[in-house]
């Protein structure tokens, strides 16, 4: 099996500032070493059916960067500030391709903010409490729908995940639903068919049962 993979962004700011790294972090090799696939790099919007034509699903890794508002048609709020780079008419691209393809897509973390918007939903500017701090990764408490992907990964309502954004989901995009919720009402899950986004980082956490049950259920 052969899976696309956008790549996360980063910047040495002071080292080389002109520099933009494409990378992507070593969990994600371990996890698709152990389920025997092969991860396709993905970092431009060139040939982009060519790479569907040549994979089986998509994953959105998600990113530092946020998603401007522009994107949903709201203004920033003086709190944020968007002025690092801009990765969403790259992503926007690939998800429309795979879609159009009825190929399955997984997005994380940001990826999950990326799938809402792109699908006409917006965005929580700016959320307290779950963001990643720099010593210690918080987890919170989620709970799972019942009718749900994710519920048939864990077979339970309730569980843990990790802590590592800013923003979230508010409007959900028309046709998903929200399939997991945290304690203080954050939306950390939703799907529609074989689309799939999930705020928390799976990879992180070193959850292959998740990715493992994803394609497993979701490629044909």
């Amino acid at each position: 099996m052969r899976i696309a993979i956008t790549q996360r962004l980063d910047r040495e700011e002071e080292e080389k500032p002109f520099e933009v790294t494409y990378y992507l972090n070593n969990y994600y090799k371990e996890i698709f070493d152990k389920l025997d696939i092969l991860l396709i790099p993905v970092i431009s919007e060139n040939r982009l059916e060519e790479v569907c034509s040549l994979c089986e699903g998509l994953i959105l890794t998600g990113s530092s960067n946020d998603v401007h508002p522009k994107y949903y048609n709201e203004e920033p709020i003086k709190e944020k500030t968007y002025d690092r780079f801009d990765e969403y008419p790259f992503v926007k691209k690939a998800v429309e391709v795979f879609n159009k393809a009825n190929k399955p897509i997984l997005g994380i973390c940001a990826g999950i903010q990326e799938l809402n918007v792109i699908f006409g939903g917006t965005l929580n500017q700016l959320i307290p409490n779950h963001s990643l701090k720099k010593y210690n990764i918080d987890r919170h408490k989620i709970e799972i729908k019942k009718d749900s992907f994710l519920y048939k990964v864990y077979h339970t309502e309730n569980m843990e995940v990790n802590t590592y954004h800013s923003q979230s989901v508010k409007e959900v995009a028309p046709n998903f639903t929200v399939t997991a919720i945290s304690s203080d009402g954050v939306i950390e899950a939703i799907e529609n068919g074989n689309i799939v986004g999930v705020q928390w980082h799976p990879e992180a956490l070193k959850d292959i049962k998740f990715f493992d049950k994803f394609f497993k259920t979701f490629v044909k």
